[in-house]
């Protein structure tokens, strides 16, 4: 009896976890379906966010809003690629901002003395700019057209795949200015 009342409470158990995490996935693929930005929306107005650092002019820009963190590997690995991005088009009115998550102004400094970056980085230390724009995964990266819509929303960096994805969209969005 101790034998069935044991494997009982271990199914019983199992059960209960299966359940939480079914719970908990379906509100996460409700959010990641209908919250954060969305092609065709208007980008924010920045400066109401409490953003640290100088945020560059934007205005009529094709601009690629880059949300990390420094204890984000992924981050870390895209930043060679977006530096590229940054030499190729910024000649022709695009702008790499980098906005940082972290909440120590230290963590955000120590990452960009060993990862250099030739584009302009701000810091989000309360996340009110990453909450409004449901930014959940790191990183996520929003182009924004020169007229100030949102274009392509990504999630997540996988190297060179994503750094074509985001030559497509960056020249794509050149093109309409």
């Amino acid at each position: 009896m101790n034998m069935l009342s044991r494997e009982f409470t271990r199914r019983e158990w199992l059960a209960a976890i299966a359940g939480l995490v079914a719970t908990a996935a379906v509100p996460a693929f409700l959010r990641a379906a209908s919250a954060g930005p969305k092609a065709g929306d208007t980008l924010p107005d920045l400066t109401s966010f409490g953003l640290e650092g100088t945020l560059p002019d934007l205005k009529g820009k094709t601009v690629l809003i880059d949300f990390w963190a420094s204890w984000c590997g992924p981050c870390k690995k895209s930043f060679p690629s977006l530096a590229k991005l940054h030499e190729k088009y910024s000649a022709k009115g695009f702008l790499i901002l980098a906005v940082s998550v972290d909440e120590e102004k230290e963590d955000m400094d120590k990452f960009l003395e060993k990862n250099p970056v030739p584009f302009p980085v701000v810091r989000d230390p309360k996340s009110q700019l990453a909450e409004k724009l449901g930014i959940d995964v790191m990183p996520t990266s929003i182009l924004v057209g020169a007229d100030g819509k949102i274009r392509m929303v990504h999630r997540g960096f996988e190297g060179e795949s994503t750094r074509k994805q985001y030559q497509t969209d960056i020249e794509a969005a050149l093109a309409a200015k």
